[in-house]
């Protein structure tokens, strides 16, 4: 058989397999080893198969994703999140679109400390949707702005997309990390504007705020003390990259300690046993999913290493790559077709799965185009996240809705977020006309 045509199959057998309901580890793992059967018989296709599926998940550099996973949850338990919602709601509660404001300043510092794009959505959900609703925001508006702040959690560092991004594609995670804190500042101001801008089109969207108490200068700058345990993150973090006093691996290691010990504290200083046994089962619990997660992601990794074998063996990313390039494409245009190409994926699948079905597939043909790859993968991972507040699959919207009052449905949510998926496509649009945005700061690295 033309292995052309054999890696055209192997694609179409992958969505089959993954329309049929399997994991997406199990779908890659599977499409991969019948296609490299075909191609190399029993023997050679299990030696590659488990050599490539070893070399990929024993990687050091992806101990900085099971760290960030427990920075996470470290940080959803600890109170972080609340402690910071409740210290911006002091000082922007009063403004007609203050809570909403508020709850996305509070999801992207909090996306800070928290990887996962569903985590923040989730928490804030939970958290800041409620308060917004007593306070005059359409139930519709108030989850919508959950939903999609959640994003921004995906895209300043830590990101968990950001390290899936670049242990698929080869590309330094540091400096992937890096280059989303510019857009994910973008897409929060974006955001802010969004509310402001419903306001005052959709006065019945936020009916007011009269229902806020007034609050003094005195609890406003009290309140700020409330974000210490975010500032010595952040700065061990970001700081730390920054400066190159620590690796990825070392500054995911410290940072994920400093919430360790916060968490600890805050236990110790607990008088009441039975909230000591509250917050020790959930730190049990915390260490638990972050290893059960972790796992996950890890045989994603190596079955797209072995699917990505099968396909190079094909020929398929050679022959795309030359009829991308022979067709007279510039560069740009080519990234904007994938761009385009990620936002239709981001309908129907989440964002890990698109990476490691993608990226051995388009980066060869980017990188032959001459395309830098730290621009391109925050375009990626930027058209992802708006997959995850985009309906039937988004992820985000799913989030919310699984932690929303009773009166809440999927569609109320959905009707709330098209200003947010315009906001996130003009800062999109703007971060591909303007490079440097998201590769000035990875220059330092």
């Amino acid at each position: 058989m033309d292995p052309l045509l054999m890696g055209a199959l192997g694609i179409l057998l992958l969505f089959v397999i993954l329309a049929l309901g399997f994991h997406i580890g199990l779908a890659l793992i599977m499409s991969g080893i019948i296609g490299l059967l075909f191609i190399m018989g029993f023997e050679k296709t299990v030696t590659m198969a488990v050599a490539s599926f070893y070399h990929k998940v024993s990687k050091p550099e992806l101990i900085t994703l099971p760290l960030f996973i427990l920075m996470g949850h470290l940080a959803s338990g600890g109170g972080i999140s609340r402690n910071i919602y409740d210290s911006l709601s002091l000082w922007l509660g009063r403004m007609k679109s203050g809570l909403g404001i508020s709850t996305v300043l509070a999801c992207t510092a909090f996306g800070t400390v928290c990887g996962a794009s569903i985590v923040v959505a989730a928490v804030f959900s939970k958290i800041s949707a409620p308060e917004m609703r007593r306070h005059g925001y359409h139930k519709s508006l108030a989850y919508a702005i959950c939903a999609s702040s959640g994003a921004i959690g995906m895209l300043i560092p830590p990101s968990i997309l950001g390290i899936v991004y670049g242990t698929m594609s080869g590309v330094s995670i540091g400096k992937v990390l890096m280059a989303g804190v510019a857009p994910g500042v973008l897409v929060a101001i974006g955001f802010s504007a969004a509310i402001v801008v419903i306001s005052r089109l959709n006065p019945k969207a936020i009916v007011g705020t009269e229902s806020i108490r007034s609050v003094t200068w005195r609890e406003r700058i009290h309140s700020i003390k409330a974000w210490w345990s975010i500032f010595i993150v952040s700065l061990s973090l970001f700081g730390g990259m920054y400066t190159g006093v620590f690796s990825p691996n070392e500054a995911a290691a410290v940072a994920a300690f400093i919430l360790l010990v916060i968490y600890l504290s805050k236990m110790g200083l607990t008088k009441e046993a039975p909230e000591r046994g509250r917050m020790f089962r959930e730190l049990w619990g915390s260490l638990s999913e972050t290893a059960i997660t972790s796992a996950l992601i890890f045989f994603i990794f190596g079955g797209a290493t072995v699917f990505s074998q099968f396909i190079v063996l094909t020929g398929v990313t050679t022959k795309l790559s030359e009829m991308f390039l022979g067709s007279g494409l510039s560069p740009k245009v080519l990234v904007l077709i994938f761009c385009f190409i990620y936002l239709i994926l981001g309908v129907f699948l989440d964002g890990i799965s698109i990476v490691c079905i993608t990226v051995p597939v388009f980066n060869p043909i980017v990188e032959a185009a001459g395309v830098d790859s730290i621009w391109y993968a925050t375009l990626v991972i930027l058209s992802i996240e708006v997959g995850l507040i985009t309906p039937p699959v988004g992820l985000n919207l799913y989030a919310a809705k699984g932690v929303a009052e009773a009166d809440v449905s999927l569609e109320d949510i959905v009707r709330g977020i098209l200003p947010f998926f315009a906001a996130m496509v003009a800062v999109l649009l703007f971060l591909f006309a303007f490079p440097p945005i998201s590769t000035y700061l990875p220059s330092f690295l």
